[in-house]
């Protein structure tokens, strides 16, 4: 998935994130606004495809040339031109909440600072999205699941909750994007719930706090209890989808109760492990009154 970021200023980088390609814009003139207007500006007036050792843009027609203060390739960015960006964290301080270092951009040798910032994203099919992220999301969780009650009778029928949302995935969902805009502390559940339905949200904490609260282990035996208590942890920590998967039994805290046949043996069978499991799910998401 690409994922398109636009910052109000001038210059131009290109960046991987986390595997996915994105262009940060810096454009006064908000021109970039128009990217998505197939009548916008006609067909290119260069085509440039770079070579193997080519640059990733394409050539301007002063490259090499000498401006007056003797540096080499630079325009001067009056009217919204590319001015030279240096942008390598040299900045001081750190943004509130963020935990990282404040980036310092210099234009043509003069520091600036971010006044905007918009982030587009492109869908399934390639196409740039144009609408809010939202109100993207609520589209496709609605042609899929017209009602609320639709989306909860799947949700709580279905063995596996991952298998829900690989489905909406396919159909153009981005969770990980959503979580960014609407909160990461909330599950996959909780987000399409919200933004489709008009739910109050709860994180995965408060849900994991409300299953303690009911005092839902008291049926289990000592070890029992202490695996579905670190799996409530993990749903906690990672979501719904890690606590689904067999391979949580091989990692931390779940390893210290043993291998994953002899934690499945503290219920009985592989079937009584599933079937709790499944009672925990049912657990975190039962309607809180």
């Amino acid at each position: 998935m690409t994922k398109f970021k636009q910052i109000i200023g001038r210059g131009t980088r290109i960046n991987e994130d986390f595997g996915k390609l994105y262009f940060t814009i810096m454009d006064f003139k908000k021109a970039t606004e128009l990217f998505a207007d197939p009548d916008f500006d006609g067909d290119p007036v260069q085509i440039y495809k770079p070579g193997p050792n080519d640059p990733p843009v394409p050539p301007d027609d002063s490259d090499g040339a000498e401006s007056e203060d003797g540096t080499e390739g630079q325009h001067d960015g009056a009217e919204g031109g590319v001015g030279s960006v240096n942008a390598g964290g040299s900045g001081t301080g750190t943004p509130a909440g963020t935990g990282q270092p404040r980036i310092k951009y210099v234009v043509h040798d003069v520091a600036v600072s971010v006044l905007a910032e918009r982030v587009q994203y492109y869908n399934a099919d390639g196409k740039l999205i144009t609408e809010s992220l939202t109100d993207y999301t609520r589209k496709k969780v609605h042609a899929e699941y017209a009602t609320l009650d639709a989306f909860l009778q799947k949700w709580s029928s279905a063995d596996q909750k991952e298998a829900i949302l690989a489905e909406l995935e396919e159909q153009g969902v981005l969770f990980a994007e959503l979580a960014e805009q609407v909160g990461k502390d909330f599950d996959p559940f909780d987000l399409v719930c919200h933004v489709a339905f008009d739910q109050p949200p709860l994180t995965r904490r408060e849900r994991a706090e409300n299953v303690k609260k009911r005092d839902y282990f008291a049926k289990y035996g000592d070890q029992a209890r202490a695996v579905l208590e670190a799996l409530l942890e993990k749903y906690a920590d990672e979501g719904i989808e890690t606590i689904e998967s067999v391979n949580v039994l091989r990692v931390q805290p779940l390893d210290k109760f043993g291998t994953p046949v002899e934690i499945v043996r503290l219920f009985g069978s592989k079937q009584d492990y599933l079937q709790a499991l499944k009672d925990l799910e049912a657990a975190l998401y039962a309607k809180v009154s």
